[in-house]
């Protein structure tokens, strides 16, 4: 049997060569291979204009690409063909950038797939890190109960034995429901601990009202001597009094020389704003649907109350759509041969998923249960490869030469000048908005290449109308260059984002006529192509876009690369797993870093809240989703939660180690 292995390594430039990112392919068989291929994916991406030493460049689709040896070349078995490419989209800058999947492709198109062991940097030889980080509970804690996030207002009194559990005794259909949903997260969180138990077995009694006149997530959670009542106007204002006395529970319970439980006064609470958010990346990797609800359930023990669902990307389409069944039948899968190629780690066979238009209604039914909101991302126009490969028709069919998007994908934006694809968008946001009851449409618009349809005769046509034949000239000079990745201060104005504005008004228009919110990237602004009082945007390119949007009167949602895209690397070493296009951000630095500094009393009308981002290019491997989520979640929903002059860091470090992680990869000790 053929069998291979692969290692990758990666030198920076310096004054005596340029970068090299080496690929090292042992031959383990007992027979010699010729006329063999080599494919392999992840992060990082070899530029195609990149030389390759020792080898040829045959293939290059963003992260994907698929390499040869020389002609003639027999590699022997036991011995180990090296080549070295000199030139990547970017420099390598943690051990997860490099290639973590591989395989060959034999004379005969057989496949055999590779083991890939982590990529090697020159002179980085510490331990690489995998799992949550660990935050020990101390034994003296700044605050006597443990709770995520802080309270508006805390005054207990007294103290006693934490409960086995608590008996809940709802008054009322609402008190009901919130009852009903605390237990089962309890249930699937924690199974072992059974925190909702009747008097017989210890429980203590927990009365749940609902009382009039509270703002909308806001409780009260007062204690006697032996009960808690918890009070609230709304459902998600019980669900999370519950959700905070449970929080006292489990660290009295589990620490009591650290934490305590009381036997009288108060909390207060409500939150500092109103959306308090995370998002999560389907698209890159696919998450099952247990996965996707075992994610909400610890972003509702977290409070937050938005779930972003990127459904689609140039790397996949995730969403049943009965209009369109190529949709999934075709740009849901990615392997060998098929129209999208591995990805990703994803390896030779077929790999990836959807989810059936059943799996989102439960998904969406157990959110609503849990006070959260589910927001779809169908992002356009841009970062839409895998879709017009499904659905090729959406395309100008004259169109012609190439346009590249920052990560590499080609011609990857929908047309705002071709017809067919607004009768396709009408079809997708009727079906979308028919699943996700929260009213809210997020279209994306971020990202879209500057020379897009630059070779299309439809969109040139289209700008010299919008903008006279000076724009088309100007469009045609940039034919066949590669997109640049791209901001506000670089793209408005110019003919894609007239042709995008344009795009977005008409299919804003749809989405407003159908009495729902349009959402976008900041992207979204540009041209004012969306109405502001039907509309929100997040900010992601830098801390300062934020505050600039909502300046010009756009509902904004903090979402900074630099601090809230919890894909970033928790630092700057080699030995941390992550992305670091927009740097780094440790727990602490996440923790402390606060949205409403640079607005104006005018803006923060406008600042709606905060958002983490889970993009998932590096996580193929669960522990790395582990290590760069938790704590770092806990941090984004205390800052949506919890007012600046309440927050403290060596609060927060000394209670987060109870907080729950997605996998249960904890680092090594």
């Amino acid at each position: 049997m053929p069998s291979f292995s692969l290692v990758t390594t990666w030198s920076p430039a310096n004054e005596r060569e340029p970068l090299g990112y080496g690929i090292e392919l042992t031959n383990n068989g007992d027979e010699p291979v010729a006329n063999f291929r080599l494919g392999f994916s992840g992060p990082a991406r070899i530029d195609p204009q990149a030389t390759l030493e020792n080898g040829k460049l045959l293939v290059r689709l963003s992260n994907h690409t698929m390499i040869a040896p020389p002609d003639g070349f027999v590699l022997e078995p036991g011995q180990t063909w090296t080549a070295i490419a000199r030139g990547l989209s970017y420099g390598l800058r943690h051990w997860s950038d490099g290639a973590n999947a591989a395989y060959v492709v034999l004379e005969d198109e057989t496949l055999v797939s590779i083991p890939t062991a982590p990529t090697q940097g020159k002179g980085h030889n510490a331990p690489l890190l995998k799992g949550a980080a660990r935050f020990p509970v101390p034994a003296r804690a700044p605050v006597a109960h443990s709770i995520i996030p802080w309270p508006k207002h805390v005054a207990t009194t007294g103290s006693r034995i934490a409960p086995e559990g608590f008996d809940l005794q709802p008054r009322g259909d609402r008190a009901s429901r919130a009852a009903r949903a605390f237990a089962d997260l309890t249930a699937e969180l924690f199974p072992v601990e059974a925190i909702v138990r009747p008097a017989s077995e210890g429980g203590m009694k927990v009365e749940v009202v609902e009382k009039a006149g509270l703002a909308p997530e806001a409780y009260e959670l007062t204690f006697a001597e032996n009960s808690a009542t918890i009070a609230a106007t709304t459902h998600a204002g019980l669900f999370y009094g519950l959700v905070t006395i449970a929080h006292m529970l489990r660290g009295a319970r589990q620490y009591p020389g650290t934490f305590t439980f009381p036997t009288g006064g108060a909390i207060i609470d409500e939150p500092g704003f109103p959306f308090r958010g995370s998002h999560l990346d389907v698209a890159r990797q696919f998450y099952t649907g247990a996965e996707v609800s075992r994610l909400i359930r610890i972003m509702a023990w977290n409070k937050m109350n938005k779930f972003h669902w990127h459904l689609t990307e140039d790397e996949a389409w995730r969403l049943e759509i009965d209009a369109y069944p190529a949709l999934t039948e075709i740009a849901a899968w990615r392997g060998h041969g098929k129209a999208l190629p591995p990805l990703l780690g994803s390896g030779p066979q077929p790999t990836g998923g959807y989810y059936s238009k059943q799996v989102v209604r439960d998904i969406v039914a157990l959110a609503d249960e849990l006070a959260i909101a589910v927001i779809p991302e169908i992002d356009m126009p841009g970062h839409f490869y895998a879709a017009l490969q499904a659905l090729p028709e959406l395309r100008d069919p004259d169109e012609t030469g190439e346009y590249q998007s920052v990560q590499g994908f080609p011609n990857n934006s929908l047309n705002p000048a071709h017809e067919p694809v607004y009768t396709f968008v009408e079809k997708v946001v009727d079906e979308v908005l028919e699943l996700f009851p929260a009213g809210i449409f997020h279209l994306g618009a971020d990202e879209v290449p500057l020379a897009a349809w630059s070779g299309s005769p439809l969109a040139l046509d289209m700008i010299e109308k919008l903008a006279g034949p000076a724009m088309r000239k100007k469009h045609e000079a940039q034919f066949n260059q590669l997109g640049n990745h791209h901001g506000a201060d670089e793209i408005e104005g110019s003919p894609t984002a007239i042709l995008q504005a344009e795009f977005i008004k008409r299919v804003h228009r749809y989405i407003a006529g159908k009495g729902a919110v349009t959402g976008g990237w900041e992207e979204t602004a540009h041209g004012d192509a969306v109405a502001k009082d039907k509309s929100y945007v997040i900010g992601w390119r830098n801390v300062e876009v934020n505050a600039a949007l909502a300046e010009r009167g756009f509902d904004i949602v903090v979402s900074p690369g630099q601090r809230y895209y919890l894909d970033m690397a928790n630092s700057v070493s080699w030995a941390e797993p992550g992305a670091g296009w927009a740097g780094w951000s440790g727990p602490q630095e996440t923790y402390e870093f606060e949205a409403r500094e640079g607005f104006s009393e005018a803006g923060l009308k406008h600042l709606l809240g905060v958002q983490s981002c889970i993009w998932s290019e590096s996580m193929t491997d669960r522990a790395i989703f582990d290590r760069l989520v938790f704590p770092r979640l806990s941090a984004v929903a205390e800052a949506g939660w919890t007012l600046p002059e309440r927050k403290s860091w060596e609060r927060f470090k000394a209670l987060v180690g109870l907080m729950p992680i997605m996998y249960g990869h904890w680092a090594a000790e």
